[in-house]
C-alpha cells in the first residue's frame, strides 16, 4: 500500500500528468494525420499511434501504482525508450523514409525532446519507488 500512496504523490504525480499530456497530444496528432494524409507518411503516422498508446499504458500504470501498475509503467518506460532510441537513430540514418516528424523522430526534437529524456526520468523514479 506505501508503494501506491508513493506512486501517486510528487514526482509521481507529475508523471502521471505528462504521460497523460503526450498520450494526447501524439494520439491526436496521429489521428488527424492518419485521418487526413495517410498516404504522405504513414510509417511516422503509424509510429506516432503507437508511442500515444505507450504514453497512455504508462500514464495508466502510474496512476494504478501497486506491483502490477508499476510493473506495466517499467515496461512502458522500457519500450518508450528503445522506441525513441531506434526512431531516432532511424529519422536520422533514412529522413527519406520520415517525410513528416513523428513524435520520437529525431529523439522528440518536435517535442524539445522530452520524448528521450521522459523514460529516462521514469525509469530512475520507478527504481526509487520501487525500493
Amino acid at each position: 500500500m506505501a508503494e501506491r500512496a508513493r506512486s501517486g504523490t510528487g514526482v509521481g504525480r507529475v508523471l502521471v500528468y505528462v504521460y497523460g499530456l503526450f498520450a494526447v497530444a501524439a494520439g491526436a496528432r496521429a489521428g488527424v494525420q492518419i485521418a487526413t494524409k495517410f498516404a504522405v507518411a504513414p510509417v511516422a503516422y503509424l509510429l506516432s499511434a503507437g508511442a500515444a498508446l505507450v504514453y497512455l499504458c504508462a500514464a495508466v500504470g502510474l496512476a494504478r501504482g501497486g506491483t502490477g501498475g508499476l510493473r506495466a509503467a517499467r515496461v512502458c518506460c522500457a519500450v518508450e525508450l528503445v522506441g525513441v532510441l531506434a526512431v531516432g537513430a532511424a529519422s536520422l540514418r533514412w529522413p527519406a523514409a520520415f517525410p513528416d516528424a513523428t513524435v520520437w523522430s529525431h529523439f522528440g526534437e518536435g517535442y524539445g525532446y522530452v520524448p528521450v529524456v521522459l523514460p529516462v526520468l521514469g525509469l530512475l523514479w520507478l527504481r526509487r519507488v520501487s525500493r
